[in-house]
């Protein structure tokens, strides 16, 4: 017997190692383990470089983040850039705290000491020949900084040839800003709320999606030197291919176990803090550009704001995203069949609908939008940890308003919802306006709790 068990050992670890390294042997393999196996590999080769960054990070402390950037432009001079100017930077005791020259191309960047309120001063004597500060009384500017926040600062040079004033010349910047947002919350809530139509599962871990895509979409931007667009595409798909390894390895087994609505609520939840330390660990607190369309001088001057090319390409591609995603819910037959068992689960599957199968594709379709809006949305906020977070509570507004459930009534209430809160800063401080939204998720449910596109339900 003893001299049996070496060979026996011998002769089943190669037999298992040929089972893995045959395409046969994958084959036979359940798709839930193959799609777990896949995930954990392309895991391994993502995160080693973020995880040798910070081992590099701990050893070597890092800068703090916190700066001052901006580009300085002339518009007597076609916005030619305005090279050579001082802007001096203090802290609240009147300590210099550091000094910035622009460069050739109006450029200014300067690292400050951390978070906290400063006064950047900018000499008039350093302005060259022939330009003028539109407002010449403008020369200094006192702002606040958060941590890891680079903020821009704006000098505006030569003569203001605006037509428009008073409130009206911020109405339309704010309704721009508020299509934007609305868009992009309604990219993100649509997965979400058919979540719950075919699930009845209250995801609060559906924001880290939206940080997911986000990060890997910096990843291979920053890291691997991907251009955006490439890397968008593949963070779209990673975050599909994540939704679908949560909806194998945990939601659908949790179900199969009859877990109450409310266990599943409370492991969203867990697993929402979860997926924020991760995030915090590899990436860190600081707000981080991506690499391409992080400054873009010059743009469209509206109202009393000049709106950069990438706020109309960011609204332009939500549109085309959303177009094509209603056209799938409403004309193709798995489009139908996932709006039916968001409907009325038990009787789909009695017509003969897969609905695993449909809940499945709910959990990757969403995801991946998830990440996608997480993506166009940091392309103009920049990409941080906690970026999910401060947006769940919004779309969970929006898709409250539109009816909790329904694709199409998440998309108009959160766009609806999204030009709200952007408007709602003509009369409240920048600081409160997401406050709106709160008091739009109570008054819903007070007077009409099913939404504006949701149908009653009968409870009891």
């Amino acid at each position: 017997m003893l001299s049996q068990r070496p060979e026996r050992h011998q002769s089943l670890q190669p037999a298992g190692l040929d089972a893995l390294a045959e395409p046969a042997g994958l084959a036979a393999m359940p798709f839930g383990r193959r799609l777990a196996l896949a995930l954990a590999v392309a895991a391994v080769v993502l995160l080693q470089p973020l995880v040798n960054g910070s081992l590099l990070a701990a050893q070597e402390p890092e800068a703090t983040g916190e700066a001052i950037t901006g580009v300085l432009i002339n518009r007597d001079d076609d916005d030619a850039p305005v090279a050579g100017v001082e802007i001096v930077v203090s802290d609240v005791s009147g300590e210099e705290v550091g000094t910035v020259v622009s460069d050739d191309d109006g450029e200014y960047f300067l690292e400050l000491p951390g978070e906290g309120e400063y006064t950047a001063q900018l000499l008039v004597d350093s302005l060259p020949d022939g330009v003028t500060l539109t407002d010449e009384e403008r020369t200094s500017l006192t702002f606040q900084i958060r941590p890891g926040q680079q903020k821009p600062l704006l000098f505006p040079f030569g003569v203001d040839t605006r037509n428009s004033t008073g409130t009206l010349d911020r109405v339309l910047p704010l309704t721009i800003d508020g299509i934007r947002l609305g868009l992009l919350l309604a990219m993100a809530a649509i997965g979400l709320s058919l979540i719950y139509g075919t699930t009845r599962i209250t995801n609060f871990a559906h924001g880290e999606m939206v940080t997911f895509g986000a990060l890997v979409a910096w990843y291979f931007n920053q890291i691997l030197g991907v251009q955006l667009l490439v890397a968008a595409v593949l963070a779209f798909v990673l975050s599909g291919l994540a939704g679908a390894g949560l909806e194998k390895g945990l939601w659908k087994p949790l179900r199969q176990r009859g877990s109450s609505l409310f266990g599943l609520m409370v492991v969203s939840f867990g697993l929402s803090l979860l997926a924020q330390h991760v995030f915090l660990y590899f990436f860190g607190s600081r707000t981080r550009p991506y690499a391409d369309y992080a400054l873009q001088p010059g743009g469209v001057q509206i109202g009393s704001a000049t709106i950069p090319p990438k706020t109309f390409v960011v609204i332009g591609l939500s549109v085309l995203v959303l177009g094509l995603v209603g056209l799938f819910l409403s004309r193709a037959r798995f489009g139908k069949a996932m709006r039916a068992v968001a409907d009325n689960g038990p009787l789909a599957s009695a017509s003969g609908i897969d609905t695993d199968r449909v809940v499945l594709w709910v959990w990757i379709g969403g995801s991946a939008l998830a990440g996608l809006g997480g993506v166009l949305y940091s392309v103009t906020q920049q990409v941080s940890f906690q970026q999910g977070q401060t947006l769940l509570l919004l779309m969970f507004a929006g898709i409250t308003l539109g009816g909790l459930g329904t694709a199409y009534g998440a998309a108009v209430g959160c766009f609806v919802l999204g030009l709200f809160i952007q408007l709602s800063t003509l009369v409240v401080p920048t600081s409160v306006k997401n406050v709106g939204a709160m008091a739009v998720l109570i008054l819903v449910l007070l007077f009409k709790p099913e939404g504006l596109f949701g149908r009653r339900e009968r409870v009891g």
